[in-house]
């Protein structure tokens, strides 16, 4: 897939349909720019209910928190 956008003068960009629909996004839908060596990392942002019961069954034994640091 190779789709371009242009920066408006207010840098905005929209984001081309045909990654629009690749990835699923939504109006009012919140995405994460990540900055990396040669460009961006754009990534949609969860809701709380696409993460709910994401860690249930998990084995909490041997989590270490900020008090056990050194």
């Amino acid at each position: 897939m190779s789709a371009t956008a242009t920066v408006s003068s207010k840098f905005q960009v929209s984001i081309p349909k045909e990654v629009r629909d690749r990835m699923g996004l939504r109006p009012g839908q919140k995405v994460a720019f990540i900055a990396k060596i040669e460009g961006v990392l754009m990534v949609p942002v969860p809701g709380r209910e696409e993460i709910a019961g994401m860690a249930r069954g998990t084995n909490p034994e041997g989590y270490r928190d900020r008090n056990d640091r050194f």
